[in-house]
């Protein structure tokens, strides 16, 4: 993971692409999250969409990590969230969404034993259908606002 300026990467092809083959190997992450955002792309404008999973529960995505050494000698470290075709819920905004991992499959995607690529790549599937869209337009900034100030109130 070079500096691409990527912070996904197709779960479909990360083995085949030279800045992920390493990290899908052997180098899996979680990055946890109570939401994420997807942007509706309209002739003139984008329009964001908030996600959740049940009504804002803390979850995690699947992701990869590298490390490598920049033109000065020193360590940088990276990571990329792995991406998959969407659910029913969110194709209707965006052709992709992160991978999200069942709570169960967590420890899978970390055990420093797994090696078998094949059988980690099962896990890297479109999240169930009790994710939800909440909020659009100028409502889905806001929220995001109000979430960063710990101010979200409960619906």
């Amino acid at each position: 993971m070079r500096p691409s300026g990527r912070i996904d990467a197709r779960s479909e092809t990360a083995s085949t692409k030279p800045a992920f083959r390493v990290g899908l190997k052997s180098r899996w992450c979680l990055t946890p999250a109570d939401a994420f955002y997807e942007w509706s792309r309209t002739e003139k404008t984008k329009q964001p969409y908030c996600f959740e999973v049940n009504d804002g529960e803390l979850f995690a995505f699947a992701g990869i990590w590298d490390r490598w050494k920049d033109p000065s000698g020193n360590w940088v470290k990276t990571c990329s969230i792995l991406t998959t075709t969407p659910n029913a819920v969110t194709s209707a905004v965006h052709d992709r969404m992160p991978v999200i991992l069942d709570p169960d499959s967590c420890d899978v995607w970390l055990d420093p034993g797994m090696t078998n690529v094949a059988a980690a790549s099962e896990l890297l599937k479109p999240y169930g259908a009790w994710l939800k869209r909440c909020l659009s337009r100028k409502h889905a900034g806001q929220q995001r606002g109000e979430r960063r100030r710990g101010m979200l109130q409960a619906r």
